[in-house]
This record gives structure tokens, C-alpha cells and sequence, in this order.
């Protein structure tokens, strides 16, 4: 993490005056045709009102939005991190603690429009950041309420606060775009992730995610305190380190940068699914939360491939 020198003024409103961020919303609309846009691959005409994995059509949902500070420092300064949480994903984590959200489907549609709306009025309340919250699956229709919101005046650093499970492709579309990237390191292994995410491939398509996020925008710059770019990475400790965190740190030490921001988080609780998993020796662990000595372990990974974790 770096101190930045200099007022930073957010990419895409370079991109908005020169037209480019609304060429880049319209290539992004095409991709819901024949939908790729995250690693799923679904391949349905979101356009025409299909739906897959992520169980979202054409328009984006939203469950609420909100000043929010229980992110990381950087982000949330003294008037906290403008949170938008979008309904729906594009994983299915058997332990999600906001699965009412991601799972169950509570939550709006609303247009880009709205959308564009609810950033500005999140800047107009002083929040320092637009903080976009499980993304991946609606990347085209962010684009184009970040299109309609530069056009009206937004002017904060925008957050991508993903699950990792993110298609290079779509990220290549929000180059210049986005500021701040922070997305989750969740898996050392895609066996763990089929079994607990039911997503394929996982570590694959995280590691060249967070490798273009950071080819994007960086290490983490602050001003003042305050994230202006860069990257935030997630690391969710798990009992019987199911997540493997000796190979996620590792990964982020050798592929990433040992000066990344990384936030290896020890507020594992059984959510959701878990408590139908008691007849699984291996998915049993899930029932209980982490251990001091299980999280003291990741820390240490972390230390040990060159890495010094973001404190608590």
C-alpha cells in the first residue's frame, strides 16, 4: 500500500467525456445475448428474459444501498463506503452469511437508471467511494448506469467487491473503469470450490481475475487515509484450512505482489446449508467457527511468503 502524491481523478470520467464508456456499455449489452459474462457461461438471451445460474434477466436487482462501514478502513474513512448490494450471484457458497441476499433472491429490479441514481445520492451523502457489492453477473448493466451516473456528475472512486469468480473478458471491459478492485481469494484448491461454491474451475478463474485486476490498477494507493486505486484482497479463513490459505497466499505472493493489501478475515460462522452437512466428515468442520490457532495459521502463510496482512 502506497500514499498517492497527487489529486486522483477516476478513469471513467476520462472515458465519459471521450465517449468510449458508453461504447463500452453497448459491447458489454451484447454479451447478455448469449450470456457470458461471468465464468458460468450460461449462455442465455438475458436480453429476451432468460435466465441462468445467477437467476438474473435483463435488469439488474438490487437489495439495498446504502453509507457502510464495515469494510475495510481505506474504504470507509468518516463517511463510510457508498454500498450498493446487488441481488443474486454467480456462486452458490453452501456457508454464505448473506444468503437472503445472494441465495434467496430478496431484493429489487430496478433500471440502470435507478441505478445511476443511487450512486449519486450515495456521493451526495458524502460517502467516499460507489462500492459495488457481488458484481460479476451484471457487469453490462453497471457499465451503463456508471455511463448515465458520469454523465450527471459522479466523481468518487468506484469499488468491484466480487467473489473472484470473475470471466477475464467482462474485467477487460471495466479497465479504466473501475478504481479499486476487491475481490475474494476464497480457494487454493477447485475441488473445495466445486463441493462448497458450486462453481468450476475456480482457481483458475480467479487467479487470471485478480491477475487482470491487477495488470488494471495496481497495489492499493491511499490519500489521506482513503483508497483512491489499487487492489483489496479477501481471504476468508476456514475450519480444517479448507482453504487452503498456504496456496492462495503463496499464489498472491509469487502471481499478484507481495505489497498487496490483503485482508485475511477470521469471521467464519455456519450459515445457510451447513447444518445439513452433518453426515460429511469433511463438510462436518463447517459447523463450528474457526479456531484462534486456524486463523494464526493463514497469518502466518501469509508472513511467510513475503506478505504483511492488512490489520483487523
Amino acid at each position: 500500500m502506497v500514499e498517492a502524491e497527487r489529486t486522483h481523478l477516476p478513469g471513467y470520467i476520462h472515458l465519459s467525456r471521450s465517449g468510449e464508456l458508453d461504447e463500452r456499455a453497448e459491447q458489454a449489452h451484447d454479451i447478455l445475448r448469449d450470456c457470458v459474462a461471468c465464468p458460468q457461461e450460461c449462455h442465455v438471451n438475458r436480453i429476451e428474459g432468460e435466465l441462468g445460474f445467477c437467476r438474473t434477466g435483463l435488469l439488474p436487482v438490487v437489495s439495498s444501498y446504502s453509507a457502510h462501514f464495515g469494510e475495510e478502513p481505506p474504504l470507509v474513512g468518516r463517511r463510510g463506503s457508498g454500498t450498493i448490494f446487488f441481488t443474486n450471484c454467480n456462486m452458490r457458497c453452501e456457508f454464505c452469511q448473506n444468503f437472503e441476499i445472494s441465495q434467496c433472491g430478496a431484493g429489487y429490479v430496478v433500471s440502470c437508471e435507478d441505478l445511476a441514481g443511487f450512486m449519486l445520492r450515495l456521493q451526495d451523502r458524502g460517502c467516499h467511494n460507489i462500492n459495488l457489492v457481488s458484481p460479476s453477473h451484471i457487469v453490462p448493466q453497471i457499465l451503463r448506469a456508471i455511463s448515465i451516473a458520469a454523465d450527471q456528475g459522479l466523481s468518487v472512486p468506484l469499488v468491484y467487491n466480487s467473489g473472484g469468480y470473475d470471466s477475464v473478458n467482462t474485467l477487460r471491459l471495466l479497465d479504466g473503469v473501475i478504481d479499486i478492485y476487491m475481490p475474494d481469494a476464497k480457494y487454493g484448491r477447485d475441488d473445495v470450490a466445486l463441493a462448497l461454491s458450486h462453481v468450476r474451475d475456480y482457481t483458475t478463474h480467479m487467479q487470471a481475475a485478480l491477475v487482470e485486476m491487477h495488470r488494471q490498477v495496481g497495489d492499493l494507493v491511499v490519500r489521506d487515509g482513503l483508497a483512491v486505486r489499487g487492489m483489496i484482497i479477501r481471504h476468508l479463513v476456514l475450519p480444517e484450512n479448507l482453504a487452503n490459505s498456504e496456496i492462495v497466499m503463496r499464489f498472491i505472493a509469487e502471481e499478484i505482489s507481495r505489497d498487496s493489501y490483503v485482508n485475511i478475515m477470521a469471521q467464519y460462522r455456519p450459515a445457510w446449508k451447513v447444518a445439513e452437512w452433518g453426515k460429511s466428515p469433511v463438510l462436518a468442520a463447517l459447523q463450528r467457527p474457526i479456531t484462534a490457532r486456524e486463523y494464526e495459521y493463514a497469518i502466518r502463510c501469509a508472513r511467510e511468503n513475503g506478505i504483511t496482512p492488512a490489520s483487523p
